[in-house]
C-alpha cells in the first residue's frame, strides 16, 4: 500500500531495508546462536545516521519523528527482531529525554545518541512491578545536589551495552506512584552494576540484564522534569513507543511471510509447487492482509504521536496489541506452511516465531493492552 511517505521517509525506509537485507540477514542466525550483541551492525546504523531519524536537527538528528523510527525498526526487524532491538531499545530509552528533558539535558545527551555514539535504555520494570508499573520499589533519596538510588530493575533491554539509562524511581514513598521521578544515569556511575545476561527464547541477539543500584549517586541535574513526574514520564514514553513495538511486530511478521512465500514457490509436492494449493493460498492471503492491516494501524498511530496528540493511550495500545497478535499468528502459519523445514533451525521461520512472542509481552502484555483499550472506550462513552 502507498502510505504517502515523504521523500525523506522513503529514503530512510529504503536505506534501512538495504542494511537489513545485505548486512543483517546473512548474520542473523549467527547472532541468534551465539547471543552476542551485534555491535558491528550498530556501527553500520550509526554511520548511516539512522539513530538520529527521530531526533531534532538542533541536537544532531535528522528532524523526523516516531513514524521515521518505526520505518527503520520495521525494516531491521524483517531481518532480525533481536538485532533490531538494539536500535529500538535506544529509542525507548531516549524518549523520556526527548519529551521531558531540560534543554541542558537534551544538548548533553541527544547528539551522541543521534550519532549512534552511545546507546540508551529505559529502566522501569522490576521483579514485582511488571504489568503493575505502579509497584516499583527502587528509591531515590535527595542529599544536597545529588540523589542516592537503591533498587533493582529487571529485564532491561540494552542493559550493559547502553551508556545512557532513563530510570524511574520513588522519591516520596508517602505519595505512592505520584511520588515517582525520572532520572538519567550514565553507565560507569559508582553504585550502578549489571546482572547476568539473560538467556531468552527469542530476540537472543538483544542484551537483557538487571540494572542494580546500590547507593548510586546521581547528580540532581539529571532529574527529568521535576519530582513526582516519573509515572507520567513513563506512561507518556510507553504511549509513544508502543507504535515502535507494533512496527517491530510488523517487520517480524513480514519476514516470516517472506520465508513462507519463497518456500511455497519452490517446494514441490504431487508434481506442483505448494503455492498452487488453495489451502496454502488462503493462508498466504490471510497473512498478507493481516500484516498490511497491522502496518496501517501502526503508521497511523505513529502519525498521531508526531502530530502531538496528547491522549493516545487507547490507539497506542491497539496498535501494539493488534500487530503483535498478527506477528505471532503469521509466524506460526509460516512454520506450518514450511512443515518440517519450518521447524528446523536451518531455516529462519522458527526464529521469527520465537522472536514474535516477545512483542505480545514487553511494554505491557496484550492482556494489559486490552484493559487500557476497554477503560478508555468506557471513559469516552461516559463523556457522551
Amino acid at each position: 500500500m502507498d502510505y504517502m511517505l515523504t521523500d525523506t521517509q522513503a529514503m530512510i525506509r529504503d536505506l534501512a531495508r538495504k542494511i537489513a537485507q545485505e548486512k543483517i540477514k546473512p548474520v542473523a542466525a549467527h547472532y541468534d546462536e551465539t547471543e552476542e550483541f551485534a555491535w558491528p551492525i550498530m556501527k553500520i546504523l550509526a554511520e548511516s545516521d539512522l539513530f538520529g531519524v527521530y531526533i531534532p536537527e538542533q541536537y544532531g538528528g535528522l528532524g523526523g519523528g516516531i513514524l521515521d523510527m518505526c520505518l527503520v525498526t520495521e525494516e531491521l526487524s524483517r531481518a532480525c527482531g533481536g538485532i533490531a532491538l538494539g536500535y529500538a531499545g535506544t529509542g525507548l530509552g531516549t524518549l523520556p529525554i526527548l519529551q521531558h528533558g531540560s534543554e541542558e539535558q537534551k544538548k548533553k545527551y541527544l547528539p551522541d545518541i543521534a550519532k549512534g555514539k552511545r546507546l540508551a535504555a529505559f529502566c522501569l520494570t522490576e521483579a514485582e512491578a511488571g504489568s503493575d508499573a505502579g509497584a516499583i520499589k527502587t528509591t531515590a533519596r535527595k542529599e544536597g545536589d545529588k540523589y542516592i538510588l537503591n533498587g533493582t530493575k529487571q529485564w532491561i533491554t540494552n542493559a550493559g551495552e547502553a551508556e545512557i539509562y532513563t530510570v524511574i524511581a520513588i522519591t516520596d514513598k508517602a505519595k505512592g506512584i505520584r511520588g515517582a521521578s525520572a532520572f538519567i544515569v550514565e553507565k560507569g556511575t559508582k553504585g550502578m552494576e549489571f546482572g547476568k545476561k539473560e538467556k531468552k527464547m527469542g530476540i537472543r541477539a538483544s542484551a537483557t540484564r538487571e540494572v542494580i543500584f546500590t547507593d548510586c549517586e546521581v547528580p540532581a541535574a539529571n532529574l527529568i522534569s521535576r519530582e513526582g513526574m516519573g509515572f507520567i514520564v513513563a506512561m507518556k514514553t510507553l504511549d509513544t513507543s508502543r507504535p515502535g513495538v507494533a512496527a517491530q511486530a510488523v517487520g517480524i511478521g513480514q519476514g516470516a511471510l517472506d520465508c513462507a512465500l519463497d518456500y511455497s514457490r519452490t517446494r514441490v509436492q504431487f508434481g506442483v509447487p505448494i503455492s498452487s494449493f488453495q489451502a496454502v493460498q488462503h493462508m498466504l492471503a490471510d497473512m498478507g492482509t493481516q500484516i498490511e492491516a497491522a502496518r496501517a494501524l501502526a503508521y497511523s498511530v505513529a502519525r498521531m504521536a508526531d502530530a502531538g496528540v496528547k491522549s493516545m493511550s487507547k490507539e497506542s495500545a491497539m496498535a501494539k496489541l493488534f500487530a503483535s497478535d498478527v506477528a505471532m499468528k503469521v509466524a506460526v502459519d509460516a512454520v506450518q506452511i514450511m512443515g518440517g523445514y519450518g521447524y528446523m533451525r536451518d531455516y529462519p521461520a522458527e526464529k521469527f516465531m520465537r522472536d514474535a512472542k516477545i512483542t505480545q509481552i514487553y511494554e505491557g502484555t496484550n492482556q494489559i493492552q486490552r484493559n487500557v483499550i476497554a477503560a478508555n472506550m468506557i471513559k469516552e462513552t461516559l463523556k457522551k
